[in-house]
């Protein structure tokens, strides 16, 4: 045991003396300007400190930099003060570079350890490590330098036409495909003026179409055609029989980095209403959507395949998670208007069954719950609720828990179950107040008076009976306006609305109705859109103004069918009524009129289905 201390004593000793040799040599350098750029300094720390020794030096960097200050503040002589400051000023030098050297000595170790997994593992396994390896989400995550380097290293390893080379292959790919287009990334943006997203009309000027003029690869060519004409993502999977993991590689490699660098673009423009967070987090979306319907189309090719577009899409959520804008309260359908994304959202719980109770698949199945009792499915939505109320509690992200408390009487208001809606909203209420967490305590009071207004129409109760749910209403209306949250102003004007509705303050109900119409039309939420257009059309036609009726409810149908909720029949049914007791040519009349304000939000294309929309809604009957 003594021997042992002895030589780990030595040791320290050795190395300790090594490192102020190496301190002072870069300083008496520096002195003597020989040292020309920061960049001699940060070569002279990679060579002459190992990477398992790191923190020996930069403790030992520390005391001389320490010891160094203290002696400058105590010098008198102005000579000696001068050299001991410039001395200080190189070490501090030191300090700047060591932290950059040891990023990069962190990644290499990253790399190398990500080397060793991979060439050990088996076949059919390596590109499930490998993209475990390239994961944004990591620690110590890898920029395209780094992840370049690493699959030039996996080459060495590689026999010809190997997992490891065809690996290698994808990632260079991927690569020169992703920097032909980094230069027309956002070019879409400036040459189409009527939206600003992913869907909506095929165009030569979309953003998918724009990439597809600029990569020179089949694959990522040939799905960019696809997105672009609004055809399905699913059916280019499935087509893709002889597709090589290459290809698969390079797919990815590029996906990933258009979906970055458009999430990087417009978080710099917070000021932007058609970009900023909106954008950002249709972005998101849009691209865990692609992932998960490549997954579902790849199932009859390649479980590696299908593995692989599971783990990115679950890399985008968790990375989305994290942000600060994730929508805890909607805002899952911003600009998503085209038919590839018909019933996406049905598969992205897929790879959730079996992941961890962690804080992100908290937030990831709050997500997932609001999406589907958008799209009518009640159950599915409480299911995901529940359980993210539970992993939250659990996590102690009680923002998370608030929202979910406030989702589950939504969802319950659904099923008619007002006092267990209440109850939920209360207790939001209670914790949001307790918190200090202004937007669940928003929600919590629009939930509250929702459920208690429909509950009271619900006992047949007196008009008096309704102001203090209206006053509810009315604070969370005024919140949301202090908070300037335009996806909180929607729900409470919304709510509000269908609340004047039920008392016969039809007036009212329009004037609240058509606020919280254009509050979702700059939230970019199209089911919050949809439910107001619905809803108003309903109140139209109770007012006798049957024009306006025809309007808003056509264009609340097509919006809520282009999302798959089930909610575009009630304002279907409401059109077919107004057919017949208007006359078909009256109707048409109607509909004729209300062209220009229906293309203005829904093009020219949206308007020419509507008739074909309604024929399939009378199919249904």
């Amino acid at each position: 045991m003594l021997l042992y201390i002895f030589f780990a004593v030595s040791d320290s000793l050795s190395l300790r003396d090594k490192y102020l040799a190496l301190i002072s040599e870069i300083v008496e350098a520096t002195l003597k300007g020989k040292i020309s750029s920061v960049e001699q300094v940060y070569q002279m720390l990679l060579k002459g400190v190992s990477v398992d020794t790191g923190e020996v030096f930069e403790m030992i960097l520390g005391e001389q930099v320490s010891s160094t200050q203290l002696s400058v503040d105590s010098e008198k002589d102005e000579l000696k003060k001068a050299k001991l400051t410039r001395s200080l000023r190189a070490m501090k030098t030191i300090q700047t570079q060591w932290q950059r050297a040891e990023e990069q000595n962190k990644a290499s170790a990253v790399t190398a350890s990500a080397i060793r997994e991979i060439i050990t593992a088996e076949s059919d396994k390596q590109l499930g490590v490998f993209l475990r390896a390239v994961d944004p989400n990591q620690k110590q995550p890898l920029n395209i330098q780094q992840i370049q380097q690493l699959a030039k290293s996996l080459q060495q390893y590689a026999q010809a036409d190997s997992n490891l080379q065809q690996i290698y292959d994808g990632v260079n790919r991927g690569i020169a495909s992703w920097q032909r287009i980094q230069d027309n990334l956002v070019s879409w943006m400036y040459e189409r003026q009527e939206t600003m997203g992913f869907g909506g009309a095929p165009s030569e000027s979309g953003p998918w179409a724009t990439w597809a003029k600029h990569v020179k690869s089949e694959i990522p060519q040939a799905l960019f055609k696809t997105l672009a004409a609004e055809k399905s993502a699913i059916e280019f999977a499935e087509q893709q029989r002889a597709l090589k993991l290459s290809d698969w590689v390079e797919l990815a490699i590029v996906l990933q980095y258009i979906q970055r660098g458009l999430v990087h673009w417009f978080d710099q423009q917070p000021y932007n209403v058609k970009a900023g967070s909106k954008l950002s987090i249709s972005t998101f979306l849009t691209f865990a959507v692609i992932w998960s319907l490549l997954a579902n189309g790849f199932q009859s090719i390649s479980k590696m395949y299908t593995d692989g577009c599971w783990q990115i899409m679950i890399q985008i959520l968790r990375t989305f998670s994290q942000r600060q804008y994730f929508p805890l309260y909607g805002g899952i359908f911003a600009s998503f208007s085209g038919n590839y994304l018909r019933d996406a959202l049905n598969y992205l719980d897929e790879p959730l069954r079996n992941a961890e109770g962690t804080q992100e698949k908290a937030r990831i199945l709050t997500l997932l719950g609001y999406s589907q009792r958008a799209m009518g499915q009640n159950q599915r939505a409480k299911g995901f609720h529940t359980e993210a109320l539970e992993i939250a509690r659990s996590a102690g992200d009680r923002t998370c828990e608030i929202a979910n408390l406030n989702h589950l009487s939504r969802s319950c208001v659904e099923e008619k179950d007002y006092s267990e809606a209440i109850n939920y909203s209360q207790r939001a209420l209670i914790f949001s107040r307790q918190a200090g967490d202004k937007v669940g305590e928003e929600n919590a009071l629009v939930n509250l008076g929702y459920s208690e207004v429909m509950n009271l129409q619900q006992e047949d109760a007196e008009a008096d009976s309704y102001e203090m749910p209206i006053n509810y209403l009315q604070q969370g209306l005024k919140l949301s306006e202090q908070l300037g949250d335009i996806q909180g102003k929607a729900l409470c004007l919304s709510s509000l609305g269908i609340a004047y509705q039920v008392i016969g303050e039809l007036q009212l109900a329009v004037t609240n109705l058509e606020a919280g119409f254009q509050a979702a039309q700059v939230a970019g939420d199209l089911y919050s859109q949809g439910l107001n257009l619905s809803h108003l059309a309903a109140t139209n036609y109770s007012l006798a103004n049957f024009e306006r009726a025809v309007y808003t409810a056509s264009l609340g149908m097509y919006l809520l069918n282009q999302i798959a909720s089930r909610e575009w029949h009630k304002a279907a049914s409401l059109l077919v009524r107004l057919e017949s007791q208007l006359g078909e040519n009256s109707f048409q009349q109607a509909l004729t009129q209300s062209r220009p304000r229906i293309i203005a939000v829904i093009g020219v294309d949206g308007y020419d289905y509507l008739p074909q929309l309604l024929e399939d809604y009378k199919r249904e009957l």
